[in-house]
């Protein structure tokens, strides 16, 4: 039997963290897109016999597939290319990383090139079937609606303020994909459109903003519930003015994205950041651009040169411009630098972005019935074994 084609995959002896909790030494069965069993290996089910069990390492972990809820692109391709391809590129890269659904992040640009990547977004989810690939949840919305004072590398000259019957004809033309918006709350309309967002069951995120704590209760009373790449692009922590920083690591009700790349945050202050927000308070994203996966070179952002060098994406004059992080690396960063255990991680990478994206339901843990979106770790935490919806995505050993 070819494994890779069977509808029914079994795997033995793993450590697996479960949606109800660890178990040591377990098993996980899929049959077609879902899990169908998991549980001790005394309990597993003898009449489950169809399929060859993989083989694995001692001490080898199985967790819930990663969700990137803040990409731009990958191995040279980028969403705002507005192509299939591109995104298929990109879906095709990131399973080798641990990563079994994304966000497919837009940037500031002019209105014809978001709306560009936007039906690009609606043609790829509704009429590309790409098996064993990354599954696109739908689209990050990062601007335009932002601050120039705190747009990074985001084009200045293409920021507008917020305007909410924009954003329902964007919406409209993605097909209703647009399931997080980054927003600076503190600009003219935006409390409008924050307020829209949340009746409509959208994600609504505090990012590229100079917003202060008054600006962010208001925020938050109107429904922002997410903080765009912590501590980058936004107003910082001040002991007279919290800032968007601070009101993040002030308020439980804040999940926050974070890029452990050691580049964008100081090691010292992920660690802060994790004894503050805990577990549940911390989605890891890579924020990366198309030159993920490629080697050092000038590579293209919002028609703006990147230069890649010793790990960092710096436009020009220094500024970060997204990063070439991988999420099995920043998994290893997040734990060396904070100290937090691999279940945190399953939180950080999986549990949280599901809830927060209103998918838990079918992704983000290994519960029967859920997305066969699987990964396996070896003894070290390196990653080995990808999984999506049932379908094998990486193999370390065949690569």
């Amino acid at each position: 039997m070819d494994a890779n084609h069977s509808s029914c995959l079994v795997f033995k002896h793993l450590h697996i963290y479960s949606e109800n909790g660890q178990i040591e030494d377990g098993f996980v069965v899929t049959n077609g897109e879902k899990i169908e069993a998991f549980g001790e290996m005394t309990d597993f089910p003898e009449s489950i016999n169809s399929a060859k069990p993989f083989e694995f390492p001692e001490n080898c972990k199985m967790m819930p597939g990663m969700i990137d809820v803040h990409i731009h692109g990958a191995n040279g391709a980028d969403v705002m290319d507005g192509t299939t391809e591109a995104l298929t590129t990109i879906a095709k890269a990131l399973p080798a990383e641990g990563t079994t659904s994304f966000l497919a992040t837009t940037m500031t640009q002019d209105a014809a090139d978001i709306e560009l990547a936007l039906a690009n977004a609606k043609h790829y989810k509704t009429s590309v079937h790409q098996t064993g690939t990354a599954d696109m949840l739908g689209i990050h919305l990062e601007g335009p609606f932002i601050s120039e004072k705190r747009c990074g590398a985001q084009p200045p000259t293409a920021i507008i303020p917020p305007d909410l019957s924009l954003f329902k004809k964007w919406q409209t033309l993605s097909g209703r994909n647009i399931k997080l918006v980054t927003i600076a709350p503190e600009l003219k309309g935006s409390i409008e459109l924050i307020n829209y967002l949340k009746k409509t069951g959208v994600t609504a995120s505090v990012g590229h903003s100079d917003a202060g704590l008054k600006d962010m209760k208001a925020a938050m009373k109107a429904g922002v519930s997410h903080i765009t790449h912590l501590f980058n692009g936004m107003r910082g922590l001040h002991h007279r003015e919290p800032g968007v920083a601070g009101s993040a690591l002030l308020y439980k009700e804040l999940t926050t994205e974070l890029i452990a790349d050691g580049i964008h945050v100081h090691p010292a202050v992920i660690k802060l950041t994790y004894q503050q927000k805990q577990k549940e308070g911390i989605i890891l994203i890579t924020d990366a651009m198309r030159a993920k996966c490629l080697k050092n070179g000038t590579y293209s952002l919002g028609g703006q040169e990147v230069f890649v060098k010793n790990k960092q994406a710096v436009l020009a004059d220094g500024t970060l411009a997204g990063s070439i992080l991988k999420m099995d690396a920043a998994i290893l960063n997040m734990m060396k630098f904070s100290e937090c255990s691999l279940e945190d991680i399953v939180y950080m990478t999986a549990v949280n972005p599901a809830k927060q994206l209103g998918v838990y339901d079918h992704k983000g843990s290994i519960q029967i019935g859920k997305d066969a979106d699987l990964i396996v770790l070896n003894e070290k935490n390196e990653l080995i074994f990808t999984l999506c919806k049932g379908v094998i995505a990486f193999n370390k050993r065949e690569v």
